[in-house]
């Protein structure tokens, strides 16, 4: 991230350069942002696939500082919370304090940004009670005790068991029982700092700072409360992890750190099944000055004013994206047994092949709560007056 005073107004007012390129990457394949926070040269995006938006709750965005006292974002951590078909999710991007002789202020500023998560609302439990962290970033954990020589000539022989031994996360985990139930997979991979810049060669400055793993991927699963041994144990709701990947991406060059990613296969048991909004664009749906829209919404929903329900092509990038929208509240045509009708303009949309999708988007919740399946838009000269001046399908 560029970090410079610049930058930083730019990204404020526009779309920061990494959310575009994600964006023109993803989007093709059916992925839309759904929420980002920054911190100076901390950036957290998450992506899902469209399918997944209306059981996706994004309940906070949050920025700890942990610099210059607590007061500057050079270090520490961003956070979304989000639920994700009922389940608690947080995930932590962090960078913490450098250096091999800094590992208890990085372990303490790892506890203070685990502290600083915890959210305000009274049904919202706490971060070590959430069903999944996922936590990673620049924790500049190093390897202690050995030489330079010794570390490098390691990695050229791949022999990287000696070196697990004396990570300084590892070691750290092995002491304390709440990062011990951080897991992380296997670094079967070559430590990703220090490289020259433009290049695969371990740093040849004056410095010469020894090899090290500092960019790490963690996750940590809900702790299952202990059963009596006279209790009959209920079933947790089905929520797993399986860490398919872990590695580096040595070929790329343009840090002094290499990049690292993890794929993972999550398997749950929804505890929410059914959207709180059921959309449906009204049959046939023809490129006229308005579209009927029907809608349903389950008993619990608590609707807003500012609701408003969004026209989109697909292969959106953002939420922000529609080519039309409509405030719900303000023109609503008629409502009876749970079903409720809108009608929304489309008089500005050219004739095309393109697909589209509504979306609902709920205020009080600040998330998408309901998506109408893909359809097409026929053009105007699909309807053909018939003999008694009726509009008639045009086969």
């Amino acid at each position: 991230m560029n970090c410079g005073i610049m930058s930083l107004l730019s990204d404020t007012a526009f779309e920061d350069p990494w959310s575009s390129f994600f964006m023109d990457v993803l989007s093709p394949l059916s992925f839309v942002k759904v929420s980002s926070v920054r911190m100076q040269g901390l950036l957290l995006l998450i992506f899902a696939k469209y399918q997944h938006l209306p059981f996706i709750q994004i309940l906070s965005t949050k920025s700890t500082p942990t610099g210059l006292f607590g007061y500057w974002g050079n270090k520490g951590g961003v956070k979304i919370f989000l639920k994700f078909y009922g389940y608690y999710v947080s995930i932590v991007n962090c960078h913490l304090p450098p250096h091999v002789a800094n590992n208890d202020q990085r372990l303490e500023h790892f506890d203070r940004i685990l502290e600083m998560q915890n959210f305000e609302a009274q049904d919202v439990p706490n971060i070590l009670d959430h069903d999944l962290i996922l936590w990673f970033g620049d924790m500049n954990f190093r390897i202690e005790d050995f030489g330079l020589h010794f570390v490098r000539e390691s990695i050229k022989n791949r022999c990287y068991s000696d070196l697990w031994e004396k990570d300084q996360l590892s070691i750290a985990k092995r002491h304390d029982p709440l990062l011990r139930e951080f897991q992380e997979g296997p670094l079967l991979f070559p430590p990703t700092y220090k490289f020259d810049k433009n290049s695969s060669n371990y740093d040849t400055s004056e410095k010469k700072r020894k090899p090290a793993w500092t960019d790490r991927i963690l996750w940590r699963l809900k702790r299952q409360p202990q059963a009596a041994i006279h209790t009959p144990t209920l079933s947790a709701p089905h929520f797993t992890l399986f860490l398919r990947s872990y590695v580096s991406h040595m070929l790329y060059s343009v840090s002094d750190h290499k990049p690292v990613t993890s794929t993972f296969d999550l398997e749950l048991k929804p505890l929410v099944s059914a959207p709180l909004i059921t959309l449906l664009p009204e049959s046939p749906c023809t490129a006229e000055s308005d579209m009927l829209i029907s809608y349903s919404l389950t008993a619990d929903f608590l609707s807003s004013p500012w609701d408003w329900i969004g026209l989109y092509k697909v292969g959106l990038r953002h939420i922000n994206d529609y080519v039309s929208y409509v405030w719900v509240r303000d023109n609503q045509v008629s409502f009876s047994d749970g079903l409720n009708q809108v009608y929304i303009d489309i008089s500005d949309i050219r004739e095309t092949e393109d697909q589209f999708l509504l979306f609902y988007y709920s205020n009080n919740l600040h998330s998408v709560v309901g998506i109408s399946t893909p359809f097409k838009i026929q053009p105007r000269s699909f309807l053909a007056e018939g003999p008694l001046d009726e509009a008639q399908p045009q086969i």
